[in-house]
Protein backbone atom coordinates (compact mmCIF):
# COMPACT_ATOMS: atom_id res chain seq x y z
CA UNK A 1 0.00 0.00 0.00
CA UNK A 2 2.82 2.42 0.93
CA UNK A 3 4.56 1.64 -2.10
CA UNK A 4 1.45 2.28 -4.43
CA UNK A 5 1.04 5.28 -2.53
CA UNK A 6 4.61 6.65 -3.12
CA UNK A 7 3.61 5.84 -6.61
CA UNK A 8 0.79 8.41 -6.73
CA UNK A 9 2.48 10.57 -4.76
CA UNK A 10 5.16 10.88 -7.36
CA UNK A 11 2.88 11.00 -10.50
CA UNK A 12 1.10 14.02 -8.67
CA UNK A 13 4.32 16.12 -7.99
CA UNK A 14 5.57 15.33 -11.66
CA UNK A 15 2.02 15.83 -13.09
CA UNK A 16 2.64 19.35 -11.02
CA UNK A 17 6.34 19.91 -12.60
CA UNK A 18 5.17 19.61 -15.54
CA UNK A 19 2.26 21.41 -15.50
CA UNK A 20 4.23 24.41 -14.24
CA UNK A 21 7.22 24.29 -16.93
CA UNK A 22 4.27 24.21 -19.53
CA UNK A 23 2.92 27.45 -18.01
CA UNK A 24 6.63 29.20 -17.28
CA UNK A 25 7.52 28.37 -21.25
CA UNK A 26 4.02 28.31 -22.62
CA UNK A 27 1.65 30.19 -20.62
CA UNK A 28 0.18 33.53 -21.27
CA UNK A 29 2.36 36.39 -21.18
CA UNK A 30 0.14 38.58 -19.40
CA UNK A 31 -2.99 40.06 -18.85
CA UNK A 32 -3.62 43.02 -20.93
CA UNK A 33 -6.58 42.67 -23.62
CA UNK A 34 -5.28 45.03 -26.24
CA UNK A 35 -5.36 43.51 -29.80
CA UNK A 36 -1.96 43.54 -31.27
CA UNK A 37 -1.77 42.75 -35.05
CA UNK A 38 0.90 40.43 -35.45
CA UNK A 39 2.48 40.36 -39.15
CA UNK A 40 3.37 37.70 -41.12
CA UNK A 41 5.53 39.38 -44.41
CA UNK A 42 4.45 38.39 -47.92
CA UNK A 43 7.96 36.32 -48.40
CA UNK A 44 7.86 34.41 -45.02
CA UNK A 45 10.98 32.36 -46.39
CA UNK A 46 13.52 33.86 -43.79
CA UNK A 47 10.55 34.62 -41.48
CA UNK A 48 11.23 33.57 -37.50
CA UNK A 49 7.49 33.01 -36.53
CA UNK A 50 8.48 31.98 -33.26
CA UNK A 51 11.13 34.67 -32.38
CA UNK A 52 9.12 37.42 -34.21
CA UNK A 53 6.51 36.39 -31.49
CA UNK A 54 8.74 36.90 -28.71
CA UNK A 55 10.13 40.13 -29.73
CA UNK A 56 6.67 41.47 -30.03
CA UNK A 57 5.80 40.17 -26.42
CA UNK A 58 3.01 37.58 -27.44
CA UNK A 59 5.30 34.41 -26.68
CA UNK A 60 7.55 33.47 -23.35
CA UNK A 61 9.98 30.89 -24.99
CA UNK A 62 10.57 30.66 -28.95
CA UNK A 63 12.11 27.65 -28.42
CA UNK A 64 8.93 25.80 -26.57
CA UNK A 65 6.77 27.51 -29.03
CA UNK A 66 8.64 26.38 -32.32
CA UNK A 67 8.62 22.94 -30.62
CA UNK A 68 4.71 22.93 -30.80
CA UNK A 69 4.86 24.09 -34.43
CA UNK A 70 7.16 21.40 -35.01
CA UNK A 71 4.86 18.45 -33.59
CA UNK A 72 1.48 19.49 -33.20
CA UNK A 73 0.60 21.44 -36.42
CA UNK A 74 1.60 19.21 -39.40
CA UNK A 75 0.17 20.32 -42.32
CA UNK A 76 -0.44 23.41 -41.39
CA UNK A 77 1.31 26.21 -42.54
CA UNK A 78 1.47 30.09 -41.61
CA UNK A 79 0.34 31.99 -44.24
CA UNK A 80 1.53 35.70 -44.85
CA UNK A 81 -0.81 38.56 -43.74
CA UNK A 82 -2.01 39.41 -40.13
CA UNK A 83 -3.23 38.21 -36.86
CA UNK A 84 -4.76 39.66 -33.81
CA UNK A 85 -3.28 38.69 -30.80
CA UNK A 86 -3.37 39.26 -27.17
CA UNK A 87 -1.14 38.66 -24.39
CA UNK A 88 -3.88 37.10 -22.41
CA UNK A 89 -3.41 33.81 -25.35
CA UNK A 90 -1.33 31.03 -24.39
CA UNK A 91 1.34 29.76 -26.54
CA UNK A 92 -1.38 27.01 -27.98
CA UNK A 93 -4.15 29.26 -28.75
CA UNK A 94 -1.66 31.34 -30.32
CA UNK A 95 -0.35 28.62 -32.44
CA UNK A 96 -4.13 27.65 -33.56
CA UNK A 97 -4.48 31.27 -34.36
CA UNK A 98 -1.39 32.02 -36.82
CA UNK A 99 -2.08 28.50 -38.74
CA UNK A 100 -5.28 29.60 -39.35
CA UNK A 101 -6.96 32.20 -41.54
CA UNK A 102 -5.31 35.57 -41.15
CA UNK A 103 -7.53 38.64 -39.79
CA UNK A 104 -5.64 40.81 -42.46
CA UNK A 105 -4.33 40.56 -46.22
CA UNK A 106 -1.62 41.61 -47.98
CA UNK A 107 -3.22 43.19 -51.61
CA UNK A 108 -0.99 44.37 -54.43
CA UNK A 109 -2.28 46.87 -56.50
CA UNK A 110 0.44 47.62 -59.15
CA UNK A 111 0.63 49.76 -62.17
CA UNK A 112 -2.42 52.55 -62.88
CA UNK A 113 -5.54 50.51 -62.82
CA UNK A 114 -9.28 51.47 -62.67
CA UNK A 115 -11.33 51.42 -59.48
CA UNK A 116 -13.52 48.58 -60.89
CA UNK A 117 -9.98 46.99 -61.74
CA UNK A 118 -9.04 46.77 -57.58
CA UNK A 119 -12.62 45.74 -56.63
CA UNK A 120 -12.12 43.02 -58.43
CA UNK A 121 -8.67 41.81 -56.52
CA UNK A 122 -10.36 43.13 -53.30
CA UNK A 123 -13.43 41.02 -53.76
CA UNK A 124 -10.94 38.06 -55.09
CA UNK A 125 -8.82 38.59 -51.54
CA UNK A 126 -10.70 39.58 -49.05
CA UNK A 127 -14.01 37.30 -49.98
CA UNK A 128 -16.28 40.33 -50.67
CA UNK A 129 -19.99 39.00 -51.85
CA UNK A 130 -21.30 40.11 -54.94
CA UNK A 131 -23.33 43.01 -52.84
CA UNK A 132 -20.05 44.68 -51.19
CA UNK A 133 -18.37 44.82 -54.79
CA UNK A 134 -21.19 46.63 -56.17
CA UNK A 135 -20.51 48.58 -52.70
CA UNK A 136 -16.97 49.25 -53.84
CA UNK A 137 -17.48 50.18 -57.58
CA UNK A 138 -20.43 52.66 -56.49
CA UNK A 139 -18.51 54.61 -54.28
CA UNK A 140 -18.13 58.30 -55.27
CA UNK A 141 -20.39 57.12 -58.27
CA UNK A 142 -20.96 60.60 -59.21
CA UNK A 143 -18.84 61.71 -62.00
CA UNK A 144 -18.31 64.80 -60.48
CA UNK A 145 -16.65 63.76 -57.09
CA UNK A 146 -13.29 64.01 -57.05
CA UNK A 147 -12.95 60.24 -55.45
CA UNK A 148 -14.91 59.12 -58.35
CA UNK A 149 -11.54 57.88 -59.61
CA UNK A 150 -8.05 58.13 -59.37
CA UNK A 151 -7.24 57.96 -55.70
CA UNK A 152 -6.85 54.49 -55.33
CA UNK A 153 -2.82 54.66 -54.70
CA UNK A 154 -1.34 51.77 -56.44
CA UNK A 155 0.86 49.80 -53.56
CA UNK A 156 0.73 47.47 -50.95
CA UNK A 157 -1.98 47.07 -48.26
CA UNK A 158 -2.68 45.23 -45.26
CA UNK A 159 -6.25 44.97 -45.09
CA UNK A 160 -8.50 43.88 -42.63
CA UNK A 161 -10.96 40.81 -44.24
CA UNK A 162 -13.93 42.38 -41.87
CA UNK A 163 -13.78 46.24 -42.63
CA UNK A 164 -16.04 47.35 -44.84
CA UNK A 165 -15.71 48.72 -49.22
CA UNK A 166 -16.19 52.08 -47.84
CA UNK A 167 -13.34 51.68 -44.78
CA UNK A 168 -11.01 50.15 -47.14
CA UNK A 169 -11.49 52.86 -50.07
CA UNK A 170 -10.48 55.36 -47.07
CA UNK A 171 -7.17 53.79 -46.83
CA UNK A 172 -6.43 53.65 -50.16
CA UNK A 173 -7.63 57.52 -50.38
CA UNK A 174 -5.42 58.43 -46.82
CA UNK A 175 -2.37 56.92 -48.93
CA UNK A 176 -2.88 59.15 -51.42
CA UNK A 177 -3.43 62.36 -49.65
CA UNK A 178 0.19 60.95 -47.95
CA UNK A 179 1.82 60.50 -50.98
CA UNK A 180 0.58 63.51 -52.82
CA UNK A 181 1.70 65.82 -49.90
CA UNK A 182 4.79 66.52 -50.72
CA UNK A 183 3.92 68.06 -54.47
CA UNK A 184 0.96 70.01 -53.15
CA UNK A 185 2.60 73.07 -52.73
CA UNK A 186 4.27 72.85 -56.36
CA UNK A 187 0.73 72.30 -57.26
CA UNK A 188 -1.00 75.28 -55.68
CA UNK A 189 2.31 77.18 -57.39
CA UNK A 190 1.69 76.69 -60.94
CA UNK A 191 -1.93 77.18 -59.94
CA UNK A 192 -2.56 73.41 -60.94
CA UNK A 193 -6.26 72.22 -59.55
CA UNK A 194 -5.38 68.12 -58.09
CA UNK A 195 -8.02 66.78 -59.46
CA UNK A 196 -6.39 68.40 -63.13
CA UNK A 197 -3.33 67.44 -62.37
CA UNK A 198 -4.20 63.84 -61.27
CA UNK A 199 -6.24 63.37 -64.66
CA UNK A 200 -2.58 64.21 -66.30
CA UNK A 201 -1.25 61.65 -64.36
CA UNK A 202 -3.39 59.09 -65.42
CA UNK A 203 -3.10 59.77 -68.81
CA UNK A 204 0.72 59.48 -68.61
CA UNK A 205 0.38 56.51 -66.12
CA UNK A 206 -1.59 54.40 -69.14
CA UNK A 207 0.53 55.72 -72.17
CA UNK A 208 4.07 55.72 -70.40
CA UNK A 209 6.56 52.49 -71.25
CA UNK A 210 8.41 53.21 -67.94
CA UNK A 211 9.22 55.78 -65.63
CA UNK A 212 12.01 57.51 -67.79
CA UNK A 213 9.28 58.41 -70.33
CA UNK A 214 6.47 60.38 -68.24
CA UNK A 215 8.12 63.98 -68.31
CA UNK A 216 8.02 63.94 -72.47
CA UNK A 217 4.73 62.34 -72.55
CA UNK A 218 3.51 65.16 -69.90
CA UNK A 219 5.51 67.93 -72.13
CA UNK A 220 3.68 66.82 -74.77
CA UNK A 221 -0.38 66.04 -73.23
CA UNK A 222 0.45 69.77 -72.11
CA UNK A 223 1.40 71.32 -75.48
CA UNK A 224 -1.86 70.07 -76.81
CA UNK A 225 -3.63 71.07 -74.16
CA UNK A 226 -2.41 74.36 -74.70
CA UNK A 227 -3.22 74.45 -78.45
CA UNK A 228 -6.35 73.43 -78.17
CA UNK A 229 -6.00 70.39 -80.00
CA UNK A 230 -7.63 67.35 -78.99
CA UNK A 231 -5.64 64.71 -76.85
CA UNK A 232 -6.08 61.37 -79.23
CA UNK A 233 -5.08 59.35 -76.35
CA UNK A 234 -6.17 55.40 -76.53
CA UNK A 235 -6.38 54.66 -73.06
CA UNK A 236 -9.56 57.23 -72.54
CA UNK A 237 -10.76 55.39 -75.21
CA UNK A 238 -10.07 52.06 -73.38
CA UNK A 239 -11.27 53.44 -70.00
CA UNK A 240 -15.00 54.04 -71.79
CA UNK A 241 -14.63 50.55 -73.43
CA UNK A 242 -14.93 49.26 -70.12
CA UNK A 243 -13.94 45.04 -69.64
CA UNK A 244 -13.54 43.15 -72.64
CA UNK A 245 -15.39 39.71 -73.56
CA UNK A 246 -12.55 37.68 -72.12
CA UNK A 247 -12.89 39.30 -68.96
CA UNK A 248 -9.95 41.66 -69.31
CA UNK A 249 -9.47 45.38 -69.34
CA UNK A 250 -7.99 47.51 -71.26
CA UNK A 251 -8.66 46.18 -74.43
CA UNK A 252 -7.95 47.13 -78.28
CA UNK A 253 -9.71 50.10 -79.53
CA UNK A 254 -11.13 50.08 -83.20
CA UNK A 255 -12.54 52.93 -85.35
CA UNK A 256 -15.96 52.54 -83.98
CA UNK A 257 -15.14 53.46 -80.78
CA UNK A 258 -13.08 56.59 -81.52
CA UNK A 259 -16.71 57.44 -83.22
CA UNK A 260 -18.48 56.91 -80.21
CA UNK A 261 -20.40 59.74 -78.08
CA UNK A 262 -18.63 59.07 -74.47
CA UNK A 263 -17.30 61.97 -72.83
CA UNK A 264 -14.06 60.22 -72.25
CA UNK A 265 -13.69 60.16 -76.64
CA UNK A 266 -10.73 62.28 -76.83
CA UNK A 267 -10.66 61.98 -80.64
CA UNK A 268 -13.90 64.04 -80.29
CA UNK A 269 -13.23 66.18 -77.47
CA UNK A 270 -11.54 68.72 -76.77
CA UNK A 271 -9.51 68.86 -73.18
CA UNK A 272 -9.29 66.42 -70.42
CA UNK A 273 -11.52 63.73 -69.73
CA UNK A 274 -14.39 64.30 -66.64
CA UNK A 275 -12.36 61.95 -64.17
CA UNK A 276 -9.00 60.40 -64.28
CA UNK A 277 -9.00 56.87 -66.20
CA UNK A 278 -6.93 54.82 -63.54
CA UNK A 279 -4.93 55.87 -60.42
CA UNK A 280 -1.30 56.50 -60.97
CA UNK A 281 1.68 56.60 -58.93
CA UNK A 282 3.33 59.39 -57.59
CA UNK A 283 6.19 59.65 -60.63
CA UNK A 284 3.30 60.09 -62.99
CA UNK A 285 1.49 62.64 -60.57
CA UNK A 286 5.20 64.49 -60.43
CA UNK A 287 5.56 64.18 -64.50
CA UNK A 288 2.22 65.77 -64.89
CA UNK A 289 3.59 68.88 -62.29
CA UNK A 290 7.00 69.13 -63.91
CA UNK A 291 6.49 68.29 -67.66
CA UNK A 292 9.83 67.69 -69.81
CA UNK A 293 9.67 70.87 -72.11
CA UNK A 294 9.15 69.92 -76.01
CA UNK A 295 7.92 71.25 -79.04
CA UNK A 296 7.21 67.45 -79.52
CA UNK A 297 2.86 67.11 -79.91
CA UNK A 298 3.12 63.20 -81.53
CA UNK A 299 4.80 60.27 -79.77
CA UNK A 300 4.96 56.59 -80.50
CA UNK A 301 6.89 53.67 -79.14
CA UNK A 302 9.21 51.14 -81.07
CA UNK A 303 8.66 47.25 -80.93
CA UNK A 304 11.30 48.02 -78.23
CA UNK A 305 9.61 50.78 -75.85
CA UNK A 306 11.32 53.76 -76.75
CA UNK A 307 9.64 56.24 -77.06
CA UNK A 308 9.98 58.82 -79.93
CA UNK A 309 8.50 62.13 -81.10
CA UNK A 310 7.62 64.82 -83.82
CA UNK A 311 6.80 68.19 -83.98
CA UNK A 312 4.51 67.83 -86.96
CA UNK A 313 2.29 65.10 -88.16
CA UNK A 314 4.40 64.46 -90.76
CA UNK A 315 6.88 63.79 -88.97
CA UNK A 316 5.13 61.68 -86.39
CA UNK A 317 3.72 59.40 -89.60
CA UNK A 318 7.45 59.16 -90.90
CA UNK A 319 8.12 57.98 -87.48
CA UNK A 320 5.25 55.23 -88.06
CA UNK A 321 7.02 54.01 -90.96
CA UNK A 322 10.16 53.77 -89.60
CA UNK A 323 9.46 52.07 -86.04
CA UNK A 324 6.42 50.32 -86.47
CA UNK A 325 6.27 49.21 -90.36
Amino acid sequence: MKTLIRFFVVVIILAFGLGFLAYVFLGPVGDKAETQVFVVPEDTLRFDVARSLSDSGLIKNPGAFQFLLNNFVAGKEIKSGGYRLNQRMNAWEIMNKITGKPDLFWVTISFCARKEQIGEKLASILGWSDSELKGWNTLYSDINSEYYEGVYYPDTYLLPVDETPAQIAERFIGNFNEKFAPLSEGYLEKNIRWPTGLKIASLIAREAAGRSDMKIISGIIWNRLNDGMPLQIDATMQYTLGKNEDGTWWGNIDLEEKASDSPYNSYKNKGLPPTPICSPNIYAIEAALNPEETDCLFYLHDNLGEIHCAETYQEHLENIDSYLR
